[in-house]
Order: C-alpha cells, then sequence, then structure tokens
C-alpha cells in the first residue's frame, strides 16, 4: 500500500538537485563512508566534481579498472548473486526455496518462431539445451553501471512498469514472485547457444532506469502500474559493451539458453565484477 513509485519519483528529482560546491566532500564522504563505495575505481575521485547525488551515483570507471575475461559470458555489473545455475522449470528460484514465475517475469513469446504450447519449450532454439539463469543484486555503494555479459542481439524490448519494492537479498527470501512485480525492462534477442535476455529490474528508490540504446525507454512515469510498453529492437552488442545504468542499486537478470553441461564460475552468495568469468572453462569449449 506504500507509494513507493511517488517516493521514488521524489527521491529522483532531490537526487539531480545540485549540490553547492562546498558541501559536496561532506555529502559524498557520508554517502562513502556508509555505503563503503571504492573511489579508487571512479574515473574522477575528486568528490567536487559531481553535482549532483545522481550524478555521483551513475559515476563511469575509470580506464582499465574492470578486466573483461576471455570468457564467453561474463558478469554484466558489480554486486552479489542472489542465485545462479540452471532454470530448467517454469518455476525459477529467485533465492533458495523462493520462486518466481517464468513466463509472468518474461511476458508472452512474441519474439520467437517457436510455436511450441509449453511456455518453457517455446523459448529454446535447441531442444537439448535448457535455461540457465543468474541474478545480481547491486548495493547503494556499488558501481551503478551494466555492461554486456556476451556478444549477443537483442531483438525485442518489454517494459513492465510494475511495483517498486526494494530487491535487498533478505526481501527477496522473503517475497516470492518479487521480480515478476517490480517494475523492469526486459530485453531479448539471441547468443551463440540460441535464446538470451537480460533485465534490469527497478526498486525502492530506483525508478530511473537508463538503457543507452533505448532513448525510447521511460520508467517510473505516472499512470497505472500494470502497464506494459513493448518495442522491436535490433541491436548487437559486444561482450563488456556499457549497456545502462541504475540510480541507487538494483538487480540484473540473465536468463539464457545454454548447453546442460554449462557450469558457473561462481556461487550464491559471492561477489562479483563487471567482466569477471561466468563461466568455467569445460563450459567454453562446450560445442
Amino acid at each position: 500500500m506504500f507509494p513507493f513509485r511517488i517516493t521514488s519519483r521524489i527521491w529522483g528529482r532531490l537526487a539531480a538537485c545540485e549540490i553547492p560546491t562546498s558541501m559536496r566532500n561532506f555529502v559524498y564522504g557520508i554517502y562513502v563512508k556508509f555505503f563503503n563505495v571504492n573511489l579508487s575505481d571512479a574515473a574522477v575521485t575528486d568528490l567536487k566534481y559531481y553535482k549532483s547525488l545522481s550524478a555521483f551515483f551513475t559515476r563511469p570507471l575509470k580506464e582499465g579498472a574492470r578486466y573483461i575475461s576471455p570468457s564467453i559470458c561474463v558478469s554484466p555489473c558489480d554486486g552479489v548473486v542472489l542465485n545462479c545455475g540452471p532454470a530448467d522449470t517454469d518455476k525459477i528460484e529467485q533465492v533458495k526455496g523462493v520462486t518466481y514465475s517464468l513466463e509472468e517475469f518474461l511476458g508472452e513469446n512474441k519474439w520467437s518462431k517457436n510455436t511450441d504450447t509449453n511456455y518453457y519449450t517455446s523459448l529454446l532454439t535447441d531442444k537439448r539445451n535448457i535455461l540457465h539463469q543468474c541474478i545480481i543484486y547491486l548495493a547503494p555503494g556499488d558501481y551503478h553501471r551494466f555492461h554486456s555479459p556476451c556478444n549477443w542481439t537483442s531483438k525485442f524490448r518489454r517494459h513492465f512498469s510494475g511495483k517498486l519494492l526494494s530487491v535487498n537479498p533478505w526481501m527477496a527470501r522473503l517475497i516470492p514472485g518479487l521480480f515478476t512485480m517490480n517494475e523492469r525492462a526486459v530485453y531479448v534477442g539471441e547468443w551463440k547457444h540460441g535464446f538470451f535476455s537480460m533485465t534490469a529490474v527497478g526498486a525502492t528508490n530506483v525508478g530511473s532506469i537508463e538503457i543507452y540504446s533505448d532513448p525510447h525507454l521511460r520508467t517510473n512515469t505516472k499512470g497505472k502500474r500494470n502497464r506494459v510498453d513493448e518495442l522491436n529492437v535490433e541491436v548487437s552488442y559486444n561482450k563488456g559493451e556499457l549497456f545502462g545504468q541504475f540510480n541507487m542499486g538494483s538487480t540484473i537478470i540473465l536468463l539464457f539458453e545454454a548447453p546442460r553441461d554449462f557450469k558457473f564460475e561462481f556461487k550464491s552468495g559471492d561477489r562479483v565484477l563487471v567482466g569477471q568469468a561466468l563461466t568455467m572453462a569445460a563450459a567454453q569449449q562446450s560445442r
């Protein structure tokens, strides 16, 4: 019942307000200490450079701050892994023991020529494959931009206006289907092994999701929460390429098709950085 969308819009306006230069070291300094921000990675470490909290949240990294692994697929962002592994049923774990619906999360399959009546199998291009997922939570102190995790082509975008509930790990454990409720921008396409999707999930005070290649996307706007906006988009991305940004922290969810022997390099609870290998060496050699 709490008006999270309204408070998030108010917070967004406040965060965009210019802070007097004389107060920037003090204001940002408190934020840095409270959220344990690693300023050494920032392209600009002088706090007086950032005119607003919003500009500070979305600060770019300095050249060479992240190494992009030669792995076929890498982490799209800095954050903590909530869950990763095979997603071989319509009910997928957002955290251990708590699930969300694949079809409710992605919405109607309008992008595939596969006419299979089973939603799960309609996503696959090769029936020998299964879906895999990786959920990464970005905390308020993390680097807030996110990158393409692999070489792939996006063909369809679906924006769910949704709610703006917190996506903290403890909330993910508390609320089944959390990611199907929140505002999110779902990008669907193909990669080496077939179906690939990358979703930016909004959260409390993170009503603004910006995708650099999609200027038509408008998030946390006034109107009904159940609005769905769709767009055909043909954009190819290279691994490590900048994809978009959040204000404050939020969540990136990867859902993709790959062979059954695809293995993740890390596990739930691990901290990851942009460019870190998602897959183990054996998985890179599959097919």
